[in-house]
């Protein structure tokens, strides 16, 4: 940490993670980055199994490098005499406690969220599992894609003719988030009333949440979400439009004031905003097609630039249509700094600062570690270098 530790919101809890993969761990990585001392445990010799998933960064992955800055990874097999008596001395320091080990196994080890309140009365313990407690999927082994599958994400996303995955790890990015948002809530109640808390995340619940909207609509009109593509499902004109340069850019329309301002300023044409054809957004939809070719043959003299300046102009947002290269060039990216370096075994390894932006405050951005490499001074914190 660069000298500011007092000043980090979280600065003083402390964050013992039994975690693996991507949910978990992003989770307390967001809490690292604002001041949390994160101890990582991980399996001695591999770690984390996500430390495979590539070696595209040096030797690393590229998703381990992403969840794992600022932490420090303690190697101990839980299972054992001696790693046991490790966590045991560990626990009764831990403001939180996050595990996302397969169904059943925090439990036989007693180390659940309920178990461990009883014990420690002040601790903020998360149980993570694949679909919740209960019901026929409870034991169930779950990962992103196949609760993705389960959940309905793929059949509202793709073409018409083929559905597709989310190209992130769209269910552990939302579990990671309401893990987050569980411990920042807990850790609120806890200064209010002094108690700890034990609560729950699921890779299901949480992307149910985010289905809502897919999900009412279905169940309010008795048929699916079509899926279409890059244009927006329910709105238009929203999505992407070929320009006269052979370029695709995108933009969207939300309300009447916006459409009207399309037509006047965009298009050229104020009138053409009464079409009876395109007045609303549901005859918009109904006509997306007709309304699509002719916003198009209207761009077909047009430069990409130009376009986007006639929508800046008349107050519709929109967007180039950019690569991820592309993306890693941004201009606002890098007007703002947001691409940093981090430390890691294998030397710099590049990295984006934390969402948040709080002035006067610098967020954490220390090195990924190791497999086991914080063990001896965890050790002697503990007062257990010589016993282990």
């Amino acid at each position: 940490m660069e000298g500011n530790e007092a000043d980090l919101p979280l600065s003083g809890v402390t964050v013992v993670s039994l975690e693996q993969a991507i949910a978990a761990p992003l989770a307390s990585r967001h809490l690292a980055d604002w001041g949390a001392r994160v101890i990582k445990i991980e399996r001695p010799g591999t770690g984390d199994f996500c430390r495979d998933y590539d070696h595209v960064m040096n030797g690393m992955s590229s998703q381990f490098v992403w969840t794992n800055r600022s932490k420090e990874s303690l190697a101990i097999d839980i299972k054992s005499e001696d790693g046991r008596k490790v966590l045991d001395a560990l626990l009764p320091q831990a403001d939180v406690f996050i595990q996302n080990l397969a169904p059943g196994a925090a439990e036989r080890l007693g180390l659940d969220a309920a178990s461990l309140l009883r014990k420690h009365p002040r601790i903020i313990a998360c149980d993570i599992s694949g679909y919740g407690t209960g019901g026929p999927y409870s034991d169930k082994k779950a990962y992103d894609l196949l609760v993705q599958c389960e959940a309905g994400v793929l059949a509202i996303n793709g073409t018409e003719a083929e559905p597709a995955k989310v190209g992130l790890s769209v269910v552990d990015i939302a579990t990671g988030m309401y893990i987050l948002n569980g411990v920042l809530m807990a850790l609120y109640r806890r200064e209010r009333t002094g108690k700890g808390t034990a609560f729950q995340a699921s890779l299901f619940d949480s992307i149910t949440d985010w289905m809502s909207y897919p999900a009412f609509y279905t169940q309010s009109t008795g048929r699916p979400l079509p899926r279409t593509g890059a244009r927006h499902a329910t709105i238009a004109p929203y999505g992407p439009f070929r320009v006269g340069d052979g370029n695709t850019i995108f933009f969207g329309i939300q309300n009447d004031r916006e459409w009207r301002s399309l037509c006047r300023i965009v298009l050229g044409d104020a009138g053409f905003a009464d079409d009876l054809r395109f007045r609303t957004n549901p005859l918009r939809m109904q006509n997306r097609d007709d309304l699509q070719a002719h916003i198009e043959q209207r761009f077909a003299a047009m430069a990409s630039e130009e376009v986007l300046r006639l929508l800046d102009e008349a107050s519709i947002a929109n967007a180039h249509l950019n690569s991820v290269e592309a993306f890693l060039e941004h201009e606002q990216l890098r007007a703002r700094s947001r691409v940093q370096s981090v430390g890691s075994p294998c030397g710099p390894v590049m990295s984006f600062l934390p969402a948040l932006t709080i002035p006067g405050v610098k967020p954490r951005m220390d090195p990924v570690p190791d497999v086991g490499q914080h063990n001896q001074a965890i050790f002697s914190e503990l007062g257990l270098a010589k016993d282990i």
